[in-house]
This record gives structure tokens, sequence and C-alpha cells, in this order.
């Protein structure tokens, strides 16, 4: 009679057990969130591609090399140059560009500062010489900026800060450029000058293989070669000042005799 009396109790307990876990252990149940169910696919593609992009960006800052450039811009095509040196100093020439597209010049840094250099050009046969125009953490300023050095040299720098505020996503290879390519925007108007919004195209080992900006498209041109120890300047630093982008006025012609008819 004794195994009689006790197999009700643990069928009641077995129960009792059961029903604790359908309800929750006898509380109320979980009432339903008022958020609505996400559709759209998560936040992480941009996300991803920004990754990507700083990473080459890195491999980039640690990249050094000589390699050439096509670059197309105002219905133009020329050949840009650019040296990046093993301690961190740099070079990138343009040809056709100061006094109205007449002078070739080349922007120079080093740990000096940063220097304009005015080069011999087919339409000028001038001798080259150098100005600086900042310290080693400057800008080029405004008013004689290439800008196609931005894309080569500076812009590394921002897009491996994951503090700017930058919008990336990949974007279709542009023509003639191998590698990855991204489209960069920024997501406010207060952005560092260094910064050009566009596609940026990046080998694995961190070359620039093209660039598409408002300014013009920079295409490589052919395998890098290895970089020198340090960029020589191209020529004497001088006091002098900077050579201005716009062509220079052209001279009044003097008058030099009388226009009085003879007697």
């Amino acid at each position: 009679m004794w195994g009689y009396g006790v197999r009700p109790r643990r069928w009641f307990a077995g129960a009792l057990t059961g029903v604790l876990l359908l309800t929750g252990c006898g509380g109320d149940p979980a009432p339903e969130s008022d958020e609505p169910t996400p559709t759209g696919p998560p936040p992480t593609a941009e996300a991803a591609a920004r990754d990507q992009l700083a990473a080459l960006a890195a491999a980039a800052q640690d990249r050094t090399l000589t390699a050439i450039y096509t670059y197309r811009a105002d219905n133009r095509e020329r050949s840009v140059s650019v040296t990046i040196a093993k301690d961190g100093s740099w070079r990138v020439d343009v040809p056709d560009l100061a006094l109205g597209g007449t002078v070739d010049i080349s922007i120079v840094h080093n740990e000096i500062g940063l220097f304009q250099c005015a080069l011999p050009s087919a339409d000028e046969a001038i001798t080259p010489r150098c100005v600086q125009i900042g310290d080693s953490d400057a800008d080029v300023p405004d008013a004689i900026d290439p800008q196609v050095q931005r894309p080569l040299v500076t812009v590394r720098h921002v897009l491996t800060d994951q503090g700017a505020p930058l919008a990336v996503s990949t974007a279709a290879r542009v023509p003639g450029a191998g590698g990855s390519c991204f489209a960069v925007e920024t997501t406010t108007a207060s952005v560092t000058a260094a910064l050009d919004v566009g596609i940026y195209c990046y080998d694995a080992d961190g070359t620039l293989t093209a660039a598409r900006l408002d300014y013009g498209d920079l295409v490589l041109a052919g395998p890098p070669g290895p970089a020198p120890a340090t960029v020589a300047m191209p020529g004497p630093v001088t006091d002098g000042k900077p050579l201005g982008m716009a062509a220079p006025p052209t001279p009044t012609p003097s008058v030099t005799g009388s226009t009085r008819p003879a007697t």
C-alpha cells in the first residue's frame, strides 16, 4: 500500500513542473514589443566596405614607389609622376599647370616643409627653383593647389581615420584600373580639405590604381617602380613667391613714337 501512495504525488510534481515551464514559472507572459520588425538588410555592407578601404589605405601609408599616372582633366590628358620615398618624403610632378598651363610644377614634401617648384616646360625654358609654401604638416594653399597630389599622398590618412565623417560603399571599377574600387562621400559639411569625394581604387598592396574626382581622373599608367631613399629637390630653394595657376596679364604695348603727322 505504501508504494501506491507515493506514485500520485510524483505524478503531481511532474505535472506541476510542466505547467510552470509552459507558463514561465507562473509569471505573466512577456509583453509583445511595439517596435516594428526590421524589414531591410542589416547595416553591414557599408561598414564592411569602410573597413576594407581603411585596410587598403593603411597599406598605402606604408607603400613606397615611383609611378606614372594618366591624368585626364579639362579635356586634356597629361602624365603625372609621383615618388614616395622610404623616409616619408614625396614629390608629385604635374606638367602644363601653372601660369595658365604653361609651366610644369612639382609639389615636394619632406621633414623641412612643403614646397612648390617650378620646372622647365615645352613653353617655358625656366631655371628650376623651389619656394617653401608651408610647414611639414601644412596643406597646399587653395590659390596654388594643383589638387592632383591629394589622392596620391594625402587622402590615405583620412581614409584610415575611423572618426572621419565618411560614407563608403563598393563601386564599379574605373576603366583601366585594377584592384578594388570604393565610392567615398562625406556625411557632414565639415571635413578635412585633404579629402575629395569620389571613387578610389587600390591594389591589395596599397597602390592607388585610380581615382575619379570632380576635377579629373587619375589612372595608373604602368607597374610602379622602386622608391629612392629620399626625394631630391628639383631646384634650389629661393625666397621668391610661388607661381599662380592663372595666366599672367598680357603686357600693354608701349608707344615708341609720336603719332602727330609731319608738317
